[in-house]
């Protein structure tokens, strides 16, 4: 039987430039409580952005949860999803044999994601979908944080 006491997370990554100044932003839900989280990092790229935000909601929970991962970005969702295990067997190497990219991240995603049951769910980006309306709002914020 499926628990129903998912906690929601909406991720976003925002980069102004690419690379350049980006920011991250995290919606969580459970039941009527919401927290936001948010950041920046000075210099990156918005995949590193993306890959950041569900880092970060992922390492806010405080115990084992159900949690469905909503993101705006292939490139995590698929990473995760599909990607990952090549990656890890053929040591790191995509399918053209170059280093991946971000690799730093998907170990940490890797590890994170393996302690909770995760469903991923790929949301379209400015869509008006309010929880991804809201991780956007946030990941911008923390490309403000930047600028003091």
């Amino acid at each position: 039987m499926e628990s129903t006491d998912w906690v929601d997370a909406y991720t976003d990554g925002a980069c102004k430039g690419n690379p350049g100044p980006g920011g991250w932003g995290v919606l969580l839900v459970y039941g009527e409580h919401r927290k936001e989280l948010f950041g920046g990092e000075a210099h990156t790229t918005n995949n590193r952005m993306e890959l950041r935000a569900v880092i970060e909601a992922l390492k806010s929970l405080k115990r084992f949860a159900d949690i469905r991962i909503h993101t705006d970005s292939q490139y995590v969702q698929k990473g995760i999803s599909e990607w990952l295990v090549n990656w890890k067997r053929k040591g790191w190497k995509t399918a053209d044999g170059k280093p991946v990219k971000n690799k730093d991240l998907w170990e940490e995603l890797d590890v994170l994601s393996s302690s909770h049951k995760v469903k991923w769910v790929w949301v379209k980006g400015h869509a008006g979908h309010p929880g991804n309306e809201s991780a956007d709002r946030l990941a911008n914020l923390g490309v403000e944080t930047l600028r003091g």
